[in-house]
């Protein structure tokens, strides 16, 4: 958690006004999440622009680098570029409230924000669901298609005659 510290942005110090603040990101970084990655060897460089106003903070936070993917089709490695921003409005308030998507509350007694969560939130919203190598052409994409299989149709079920006829007697009664 320790570690962690070292993504506080500490505004209480700061004169009202747009400030920036940069940050290189590697495995060590995600490694202090409890999560397994979907990639590994990031090297991503983060840019926090922070834009101090009396009642409010405004965050920017840029992410771009690339991770090493890898290919659900060929289980080849691949590179792949990551390239995203995060606009977060923090207010004060009572409590801690991350509830809202783009507004974040805390106590108005904190003096600094700390960005490792949304620097991890903005590099995993960059990898694809599907992860597809550069390296496969169109071709190869076409010929997977044609294999793949089909959605089935579903037929709508022709209900016996007989069973009509049932129900028909058992709503007489």
């Amino acid at each position: 958690m320790d570690k962690l510290r070292n993504y506080d942005i500490s505004f209480s110090g700061l004169k009202i006004g747009k400030h920036e603040f940069r940050f290189e990101i590697d495995k060590e970084f995600f490694q202090l999440f409890d999560t397994e990655q979907e990639f590994t060897n990031p090297k991503i460089a983060v840019e926090v622009f922070l834009n101090k106003h009396t009642t409010f903070l405004e965050f920017e936070v840029k992410v771009d680098g690339t991770v090493e993917l890898v290919c659900d089709i060929t289980n080849e490695d691949f590179d792949h570029a990551i390239e995203n921003q995060i606009d977060i409005l923090v207010k004060f308030g009572e409590e801690y409230d991350d509830s809202e998507e783009d507004v974040i509350t805390i106590p108005t007694s904190d003096h600094a924000f700390n960005v490792a969560h949304l620097i991890y939130e903005n590099v995993a919203l960059s990898i694809p669901m599907k992860k597809i190598s550069p390296n496969i052409s169109d071709e190869d994409l076409a010929i997977l298609e044609k294999f793949s299989p089909k959605e089935i149709e579903e037929k709508e079920e022709e209900v016996d005659p007989r069973w009509e006829a049932l129900k028909k007697l058992k709503d007489k009664n």
